[in-house]
């Protein structure tokens, strides 16, 4: 079918109007939109993929498409869990397209894919508000939604479990966003795929995949896929667990996994989370997170190998954003408790080190580094946040980034988002006063989410101008600031292999090098004087 974006009118009166419905022919089908009241069209929760029911934890399959006009009024959510509620349907595999009205067949336009984060157990396409601030720019906006917890990421070396089902759904829709985008007005030549902390993650890990390329450029924000903790090892005792809780006994992978099948999707999520098997929280990490995969015959893995191992052709000639915020870790140590500080003990550093008879010598390297000859109390919380945003997020960054440049991205440019202001996302949600910007705050100044304020402040105002006009360029242009301007006064460099300059998103922007220097440079002798030990580098390959 020839890919044209067809206005058709519904019959019926909308508030004294006629609804011009927009109608787009793709490969899959027709498939019917709503034009939103800001001016650009909207076709949600669209199918990309489908589930087998009778292994809803195993490999998805492409969506057939559709025999008649499929109405896109209505997005979906995975099964997860918030605030001790579980919610969500298995049939959600499905994608959201947002189109300005300057997109056409003759008019195509550059297409940014949203992964939503979410510790690979939350979240969905809608989770992070309206893309209405760049759709403003002419660029086609896709949201995407993946299975999540125990239904996206058991991983169990066994073909109807191989692991990493979430990712592979990206796959799956990446590879639909490529197919039949144009339909829309979108440049499939021209896709920049873009995220924060899972997404950020699914982001990066996708640039390292075995999978064909489906993007040109990337953008991973606050989601390092060398972040300790967020790769693991096969562990295929998780559905034993699962069905064990439920009262059946077995030893059996397959026996686990069928029963598993027959609960309630609400039950099962609701258990997993919990048995801590997919809770996020400051003392614990979900076990069900992007894995290592055992390579099997018939079976595409996603990887085989640890990010930093990985040297991907994918990679070259493919310019990259990478980045962080200033405070990364309040937003899990914001929350806790005084108890949790007093009694903190550096265990995080096991997420990455199998350090044996070095963990008490390595341990207190890094006390003294961070809190010196103090024992540990709950007046040191900015100090034991700091090691943790900089052994979880801020150097891994610095880590991935040298990488990305090693193995041949065309450019790598660095940023560190500091700017507090009114829009500051999770800082708003977790109602935080901590110092500069926190995990997930840059998202309220690239979308507008409802609980944020409709009365936008001047400040923050020129920040939503100013990190969108910065992602847009860099999805148009391959570069940040193609020219400076007095909303952008600074030319943005990417890194080399001798320098580190980095943008420095505050109130000002500012080209800095180094973002906390002398924080990075003890974690740069850490791994060298345990390199040995280290769990995440240890291919022969």
């Amino acid at each position: 079918m020839w890919p044209v974006l067809l206005l058709v009118s519904l019959c019926g009166l909308v508030q004294g109007l006629y609804r011009v419905d927009p109608l787009v022919s793709t490969n899959k089908g027709l498939i019917r939109g709503l034009q939103s009241e800001e001016g650009y069209a909207q076709f949600l929760g669209i199918p990309y993929a489908v589930v087998d029911r009778k292994n809803p934890f195993g490999p998805s399959v492409p969506h057939p498409g559709f025999d008649d006009v499929f109405e896109a009024y209505e997005t979906t959510m995975c099964p997860q869990v918030y605030n001790d509620v579980a919610f969500g349907s298995i049939d959600c595999l499905t994608l959201n397209i947002y189109v300005p009205s300057a997109a056409t067949s003759q008019n195509l336009l550059p297409v940014m894919v949203s992964i939503h984060g979410g510790a690979f157990v939350l979240g969905s396409a809608e989770t992070e508000g309206s893309p209405t601030f760049l759709l403003k720019h002419d660029v086609i906006v896709v949201r995407i939604n993946y299975r999540l917890g125990a239904y996206g990421f058991m991983c169990l070396d066994i073909p109807e479990v191989p692991g990493n089902q979430g990712l592979k759904d990206q796959v799956l829709a990446l590879r639909w966003i490529d197919e039949n985008i144009e339909a829309f007005g979108g440049d499939a030549g021209q896709i920049t795929v873009f995220g924060e902390s899972a997404g950020g993650m699914s982001v990066n890990l996708h640039l390292l995949s075995s999978y064909e390329s489906l993007f040109q450029r990337a953008i991973i924000q606050s989601g390092p896929a060398s972040s300790p903790g967020l790769i693991m090892d096969s562990d295929k005792t998780v559905p034993i667990q699962l069905a064990k809780a439920l009262d059946f006994e077995t030893e059996d992978t397959l026996e686990a996994l069928e029963y598993l099948a027959s609960v309630d999707v609400h039950t099962l999520v609701k258990l997993a989370d919990d048995l801590k098997i997919t809770s996020l929280t400051e003392a614990n990490f979900p076990s069900t997170v992007p894995c290592i995969e055992k390579k099997m015959e018939g079976i595409q893995p996603f990887m085989t190998d640890y990010p930093m191992n990985i040297n991907s052709p994918k990679v070259r000639n493919t310019p990259v954003i990478i980045g962080h915020a200033s405070n990364e870790m309040p937003f899990l140590y914001g929350v806790a408790d005084a108890d949790f500080f007093s009694n903190y003990d550096f265990s995080l550093i096991s997420n990455a080190f199998d350090l044996k008879d070095d963990w008490e010598d390595a341990v207190n390297y890094v006390k003294h580094f961070y809190i010196g000859d103090d024992q540990v109390n709950n007046n040191l919380e900015t100090e034991i946040t700091d090691f943790a945003s900089d052994f979880i997020f801020n150097h891994p960054t610095q880590r991935m980034a040298e990488r990305l440049l090693e193995i041949g991205a065309e450019k790598v440019y660095r940023y560190v988002f500091s700017y507090s202001g009114g829009r500051n996302w999770l800082k708003i949600v977790y109602n935080l006063n901590s110092t500069g910007a926190i995990h997930g705050d840059d998202i309220g100044y690239l979308f507008d989410h409802e609980m944020l304020s409709k009365e936008i402040t001047p400040e923050d105002q020129l920040m939503i101008d100013r990190i969108t006009t910065l992602w847009i360029n860099f999805v148009k242009y391959g570069d940040p600031t193609p020219t400076t301007s007095e909303l952008l006064p600074v030319k943005w460099q990417p890194i080399t292999m001798t320098s580190q300059p980095y943008l420095n998103l505050d109130s000002d922007l500012i080209l800095e090098a180094r973002p906390f220097h002398d924080r990075m440079a003890f974690w740069d002798l850490f791994y060298k004087l345990y390199r040995n030990q280290h769990k995440y580098e240890v291919s022969q390959n």
